[in-house]
Parts: structure tokens; C-alpha cells; sequence
């Protein structure tokens, strides 16, 4: 019996772009390995990654990239005419690209695409459907700041624009509450896949604590609220604690906080299991929208973590407050939560004890990995039917 096979459209592999849901790809890719996938990931942005999990195949358009973004970067806003450039250079390369890969590749079982943003492909999924019988799967995890009306993040495409959802055999959201809007925006089959971690590269590690509450992320954009209260007001009302920033664009206000700067997506373990508290300070989005997954409270919980957070809508579905999570509602609370966490290690070993094990149940990539294959099909009975005259 053959590998299953799956096509991969990736926004990028190159973690230097720091695209929020890249290093999540990279586990799910893994864990689909694993799974015994033969996975074949190209690159919308920036160059093929080689990797022991997947093949690659190059970006037919990183020149084009390169110059748009450069341009972007110059003008600082999209520039003029990058919709025709598109339809007329972008999109037909594409999708010359795509049909090259499954002619070659023969038995393709489905095509995914993670995060490109939907209305660069147009006409693809459809075209790649009638030629080879292949079901095309759109995965979005960055629901529900990817919506029309939450409008993405600054550095972001707009995903949703010029989008037609119902050309895909099947949408797969990092959202549960997410899942109705999409089907409002055409998609006619929307199903929930979580994020989650893999156990063995995020493990908690043995080492002496050089902080006492730190938060990683990239930019405070839609959590400036919860910063100032699980960050700002604390560190000034707790001066003898230190508290610790990894990553960069903080605008809100973080007190007395200090700044650590970047912490490559290598050395991020380490930073978490050298804190004795560490945070999850969810954007207003996702912790609005029910069961609106992120990355990060899984990454922490896999590492041994003591999590304290601001709440999130659906947070009980992954992790139990009160035994595996501190959840907190302001200032005070969040205060009063790194006292008794601070004054009682072994508390905090406990809470994170507990939540990595909650992780090993029910959280791995591998778990995730099975969930996605059986949504489309692959190594069952059934498979995403390829949609009649689509």
C-alpha cells in the first residue's frame, strides 16, 4: 500500500519571515510525516525549505515576491497595481507550477494550502480539480483576525479579498466559533482543526530561573489592553519582580518591564523553561470568538509551563483554569496570581505538570495530524468528495 501523498501550498517555510503560523506549520507537517505522509511543500513567499519531514519544491514567482514586498516596504502600503500583476503574471505561473507537481507527482491525494491569501488563487482550486480529480483544501489559522472585518494584521495579506471559499473542496480554521463566518464567506464545508505542540521539541528542560514572569510575541496589535494589565500595572505594583519581554513592537505600556529582544524560534524552550511564570496575553480577536485557537498556550503547557492569561473564550475546551492555567481578569488579579505563584514553587511546577500532560492526551501535532487526515480523507474509508462540475 502506497504513502498518502499531499501537495502543500505554504505562505512561506522560511522562518526568518516570522509569519506567526510558520513554526506551527513546520510541527503539523512533522507530525503528518509521522503519520507516514509523503508531504511535498512549496513556498508562496521566499525560498523551498529542505527538511528530514518533507520535500520542497521552489517558489515559481520569489523573484516577483521579493520585489513586491520591497516595494511594500518602500511605499508602506500595497502597491499600485499589484491586483493586475496578480491576474496577469502571479496567478498563471501558479498555476502552471501546481499542475507541473501533480502531473509528475501522478498519485497526489489532495492539495493544501496554508494562509496564501485565497483570492491570489482564483480559479485554481477549480482548474486543479477538473484536470486531476484532486480534492484542494484551504487552511486558515489565523481565523478570526484573517475575516473580512477584523482586516488581518499590519503586515499581513488581506486573505478574504477577491476570494471565492467555495472552490474548495474543504476550509479547516484554527477557530471553532470562527467556522459559521467562513461558511457565510462561500466556504461550503468549514471544519475546526486546533493548534496544538509537538511534545518532544517543546519539553521542559532543567534549568536555573533567570526571570519571573515573561512574555514572548511579536507586537502587541489587538492585546494593548491586556498587556498594560498583565504586564504594565503589575511589574509597577511588584518592582522586586522581574519581568521579562522576548520579541519586539511593544507600543502598549509594560511598566517595568525590561525588553529582551528577539528569541529565535530555536531558543524559545529554553526562554520559557528559564521563567518560573510565563503568559499568555491572547489577541482581542481570537479571545472574543469562541474556541478561536492560538499557538502559544499549547507551546507553554507542552514546556511545563505555570500559564497565567487573560481570558479567552472556549479556553476551557484545551486546558482547565484553576488546575492546569491561572486565568486572570485585571490588574489585581494578575497580581495577586504572581504572588502565590512566585511564593510557592512547587505550586507552580504542579499547575504545569498538569497541563503538560493535558498536552501528551489530547494537544500533540500527532493528534492534530490524524484529525486532519481524517477530514480529508486520507488512510480511511471515505475522502473528501472532489465536488461534481466545480
Amino acid at each position: 500500500m502506497r504513502a498518502p501523498k499531499i501537495v502543500a501550498v505554504a505562505s512561506a517555510i522560511d522562518l526568518d519571515f516570522r509569519y506567526g503560523c510558520t513554526p506551527a506549520w513546520w510541527q503539523l507537517w512533522k507530525g503528518l510525516y509521522e503519520a507516514g505522509v509523503d508531504l511535498l511543500v512549496t513556498p508562496y513567499r521566499g525560498r523551498a525549505v529542505e527538511s528530514p519531514w518533507w520535500r520542497a519544491a521552489e517558489n515559481p514567482c520569489l523573484r516577483e515576491g521579493e520585489l513586491f514586498s520591497r516595494a511594500k516596504r518602500l511605499v508602506g502600503r500595497r502597491p499600485a497595481g499589484s491586483a493586475s500583476l496578480v491576474e496577469r503574471w502571479v496567478r498563471p505561473r501558479w498555476q502552471r507550477h501546481l499542475e507541473r507537481i501533480l502531473a509528475r507527482e501522478r498519485d497526489v491525494d489532495a492539495v493544501l494550502v496554508f494562509n496564501v491569501p485565497m483570492g491570489h488563487f482564483t480559479g485554481i482550486p477549480t482548474a486543479l480539480r477538473e484536470r486531476f480529480s484532486v480534492p484542494v483544501v484551504y487552511y486558515d489559522g489565523d481565523v478570526p483576525a484573517s475575516l473580512p472585518e477584523h482586516g488581518g494584521f499590519e503586515t499581513g495579506f488581506a486573505t478574504y479579498a477577491d476570494a471565492d471559499p467555495s472552490e474548495y473542496d474543504l476550509v479547516v480554521s484554527n477557530s471553532l466559533g470562527g467556522l459559521h463566518r467562513l461558511r457565510e464567506l462561500g466556504a461550503r464545508r468549514a471544519e475546526a482543526v486546533f493548534w496544538g505542540a509537538d511534545p518532544d521539541f517543546f519539553a521542559p528542560l532543567e534549568l536555573r530561573k533567570d526571570s519571573d514572569v515573561f512574555f514572548y510575541g511579536y507586537g502587541d496589535e489587538f492585546r494593548r489592553d491586556w498587556m498594560r494589565e498583565l504586564v504594565g500595572e503589575p511589574s509597577r505594583r511588584l518592582p522586586e519582580v522581574d519581568f521579562v519581554l522576548g520579541g519586539n513592537g511593544f507600543r502598549a505600556d509594560v511598566g517595568l518591564a525590561r525588553l529582551a529582544g528577539d528569541v529565535p524560534f530555536g531558543s524559545f524552550r529554553r526562554a520559557v523553561c528559564a521563567s518560573r511564570v510565563n503568559l499568555n496575553i491572547t489577541r482581542a480577536s481570537h479571545a472574543a470568538v469562541h474556541a478561536s485557537s492560538t499557538c502559544r498556550p499549547f507551546e507553554l503547557a507542552a514546556c511545563g509551563a505555570a500559564m497565567v492569561s487573560n481570558p479567552v473564550a472556549g479556553l476551557e475546551r484545551w486546558f482547565e483554569p484553576g488546575e492546569e492555567i491561572v486565568v486572570v481578569s485585571d490588574a489585581d488579579e494578575a497580581t495577586e496570581a504572581y504572588r502565590e505563584l512566585l511564593a510557592d514553587p512547587a505550586s507552580a511546577e504542579e499547575f504545569g505538570r498538569r497541563a503538560r500532560e493535558r498536552v501528551l492526551d489530547e494537544h500533540t501535532y500527532a493528534h492534530r495530524a490524524a484529525q486532519l487526515m481524517d477530514l480529508i480523507g486520507i488512510g480511511t474509508a471515505s475522502r473528501v468528495e472532489v465536488a461534481a462540475g466545480a
